[in-house]
């Protein structure tokens, strides 16, 4: 590649300055405007806003407007954790930004991919991902991975003058490209720079929270010109009355708060996750991090440290020691791997050897191959280069060597060797290499914790059965069962051949000498039968499974193909975080949920006593203000706080359902409690203002037993929390000018019906999660 000197200094600056770069909008996180128009301009708000409008222009007083201070707590916490996400995750970007090798005035080097200029000349090499169109310009046997975007899974062979393209990536041999088409004009500038992009949650979870709104939406059309009818026809002293009564349970069917909390959950689980130098990449992953039962483990640089140590080279003849050294010093310096590397340094005294041919290594084959002086050497797995050959004493000692845990590679000698990629059969053994790799301090006590969690753990690697098995060993995965992937039917050959193919994965967990397209076929087969697969890697032979499996996970370390297509990069490349990813997508989905009753039970007995006032002609028991308080110290302060505690409950389908069948029930008999405690009250001549004190009462009792039902398990600072609400609501009962100012009286006649049905209330509602969230459990 010497002869490219690429462009100038001078050339490169002229072609900045007229903007064409590969510099594209960026999409790695929400502008601040997009956080403030999300945050601001939502159809709650909306409402919330001319509600508060009218209650103030009607009443003259903004103290029954009070609830639209919900706007501003919503709209602005929710900015808050949005524009600290994003801080997050743009500083964690730059870590992970991948690199190009460009040349420059006959220079090699590195810089980001926003920084490549129209007609750069770009340095390809194993386990890039090419980040621009143009043509190749030098092909040192290119072979080019296009199955992220043409879903073709076998390699193509690029020679001189053809084309590349942008989320392609090189799989094998190396290479000069042309960049031509550049940024926004680039073949996939969508694929390339969708895995950065930063959105919303669009999930399971966020779809049923959403189609719970939109549910809300259109009873509020239906309910909300009802109950303002029904209460103007009523016997108030003026019709501004009826105006503010008829608001009050309008807002008390808002969820203003429901989509707040939900965003939160999903924000603090990518900065708690960024704590720990995982990036999220894409919003979703937060959630199917809890959904996850089964994960599919790379060996090397997962359960091992990656850093390939050289053990020693173990000669078949003495004699021949100083040819086949300079055949792997030479084999070795071709193309940069950990691997080639160990080899490289510990052979660093011996000159590389000119060659005259050479076939580079690639995950598919298993093997590279050169010529020098005349000789033909094949460099690659031991399996592969002695199939046919199994009885050769080098290939049982390899055997021996990989069972104690150690990589092992040979070189073999052959008269001729195939384009086809075929290993010949007429082979002279030459020596093996062998290599060891330090098996993670923390491998063992991640894998425990992930069997403790019902996670179902499979070891996929393209190293050898005995070395990928003896490691397994090693980190304690129990029940070990291993499987040579070479002997693995082709799926899609057959149906039968599919349904062996099935077997096989789910009767065996460790797999060796797994070519690229097997790991992705294994982890379609696992989704296929319900599971939810994540997957890690750091090679380029793991993209294709990464892509395909529900959650990618790619060590920093990593090819830039791999991190490409991850929804989540382990920066520091510790396997160890592993346990706290699953954790915080557990939280988030558990506390979501739990959040979700509280707000839905509030609807469902706001809609219900609307309806019930109404055709019953009486007046809506409570003001705009003491919705407010109910609101906040029944549901809102606690709901915050539960939504962000630590949660380790296992992931259960069903989100929407389990939520309604709980909430509805519970809705339903609190708002009966009410009507009745308001009946029988008026029926007993106290004021109308002394009735409606005591349904507050009635709703912050049963609310506060919700509270202790959802809090399990019980912590001392959630009862501390629900004691410290309780007595905040006591304040504004007792307290005269308090209780002055949200129009609270209390009546001794009216309190005795108020605690009884309270506690019918409270028996009932205990009932109810004895049977809904028990059967639930069940389940």
């Amino acid at each position: 590649m010497n002869e490219f000197t690429g462009l100038s200094a001078a050339r490169v600056h002229e072609y900045t300055k007229k903007g064409l770069t590969n510099r594209v909008p960026d999409k790695s996180s929400r502008t601040i405007g997009d956080i403030l128009r999300a945050n601001i301009l939502t159809r709650f708000n909306l409402l919330l806003t001319v509600l508060a409008v009218v209650v103030i222009i009607i009443d003259g007083s903004p103290l029954n407007a009070l609830f639209g201070l919900a706007i501003i707590i919503n709209s602005g916490v929710g900015i808050f954790q949005e524009l600290r996400a994003k801080r997050t995750l743009d500083k964690l970007a730059i870590l992970s930004a991948p690199k190009v090798s460009v040349i420059r005035d006959g220079r090699i080097l590195e810089i980001g991919v926003s920084e490549v200029v129209q007609s750069d000349l770009i340095q390809l090499k194993l386990g890039d991902q090419i980040v621009v169109d143009g043509e190749v310009l030098d092909s040192s046997e290119l072979e080019i991975d296009e199955s992220l975007l043409t879903g073709e899974s076998d390699p193509i062979f690029k020679h001189v003058h053809d084309q590349v393209l942008s989320g392609s990536m090189v799989v094998a041999g190396g290479g000069v490209m042309r960049a031509d088409k550049i940024g926004a004009a680039s073949y996939s500038f969508e694929l390339t720079h969708h895995a950065k992009k930063f959105q919303r949650a669009n999930s399971e979870l966020v779809s049923d929270t959403n189609k719970l709104l939109r549910w809300i939406s259109w009873l509020l059309v239906i309910v909300a010109p009802i109950l303002v009818f029904g209460q103007l026809q009523l016997d108030y002293s003026d019709w501004r009355s009826a105006i503010v009564h008829a608001t009050a349970a309008i807002v008390g069917m808002i969820p203003e708060g429901l989509v707040l909390l939900t965003s939160a959950a999903f924000m603090l689980a990518v900065v708690q996750l960024a704590r720990h130098k995982v990036l999220v990449q894409q919003m979703p992953a937060v959630e199917t991090l809890a959904r996850v039962d089964t994960l599919l483990l790379d060996k090397t640089g997962t359960l091992t440290e990656g850093n390939i140590r050289f053990e020693a080279v173990i000669l078949d003849d003495e004699k021949n020691g100083a040819k086949v050294h300079a055949a792997l010093a030479t084999i070795a310096r071709r193309q940069s791997s950990p691997t080639n590397d160990a080899i490289t340094s510990a052979l660093k005294h011996i000159k590389p050897q000119p060659f005259t041919r050479e076939i580079p290594f690639s995950s598919a084959r298993k093997w590279s191959a050169i010529e020098i002086a005349g000789h033909k050497w094949l460099f690659g797995a031991p399996e592969v280069l002695f199939a046919k050959h199994r009885q050769l004493k080098m290939f049982q000692d390899a055997k021996v060597i990989a069972a104690g845990g150690k990589r092992v590679l040979a070189l073999v000698e052959v008269g001729a060797w195939t384009e086809a990629g075929e290993v010949p059969n007429a082979i002279q053994p030459a020596a093996l290499v062998v290599l060891s790799e330090r098996v993670r301090r923390d491998a063992a006590k991640t894998l425990r914790f992930f069997a403790e969690q019902n996670v179902v753990i499979k070891i996929i690697s393209g190293d050898s059965p005995l070395t990928v098995g003896a490691v397994a060993a090693a980190v304690g995965l129990g029940n070990i069962k291993v499987f040579d992937a070479r002997d693995l039917p082709d799926p899609t050959k057959s149906s039968a051949q599919a349904k062996k193919f099935t077997q096989l994965i789910n009767t065996h967990n460790v797999f060796g000498r797994v070519q690229p397209e097997q790991k992705r076929q294994i982890a379609e087969v696992l989704q296929k039968q319900g599971h939810v697969v994540a997957m890690t890697g750091d090679g380029v032979n793991d993209a294709l499974a990464l892509k395909k499996a529900d959650l990618g996970i790619a060590m920093n370390s990593g090819s830039p193909a791999t991190k490409a297509v991850a929804e989540i990069v382990l920066l520091d490349n510790q396997f160890a975080h592993l346990p706290h990813v699953l954790g915080e997508g557990r939280r988030v989905i558990a506390n979501i949920e739990r959040v979700a009753n509280l707000f839905v039970i509030k609807n469902v007995y706001s809609l219900v006593l609307a309806l019930a006032v109404t055709v019953a002609g009486l007046v809506y028991p409570y003001l705009p203000s003491q919705m407010m308080v109910i609101s906040a110290l029944s549901i809102g302060v606690p709901a915050f706080f539960f939504a962000l505690a630590p949660n380790r409950q296992l992931y259960r389908a069903g989100f929407l359902l389990r939520v309604l069948k709980f909430a509805v029930p519970v809705g339903v008999v609190a708002a009966l409690a009410m009507l009745l405690t308001y009946s029988i009250n008026l029926s007993l001549g106290v004021t109308r203002a002394a009735a409606g004190t005591s349904v507050s009462i009635v709703v912050m009792l049963i609310g506060f037993m919700v509270l202790v039902i959802l809090a399990h398990p019980v912590k001392a600072w959630k009862l501390g929390l629900i004691f410290a609400c309780a007595l905040a609501f006591v304040l504004t009962l007792v307290v005269p000018s308090i209780a002055n100012v949200f129009h609270y009286e209390l009546s001794l006649v009216a309190l005795p019906w108020t605690f009884i049905i309270s506690a019918a209330a409270i028996v009932l509602v205990n009932l109810i999660s004895q049977i809904m969230l028990h059967k639930n459990d069940a389940h």
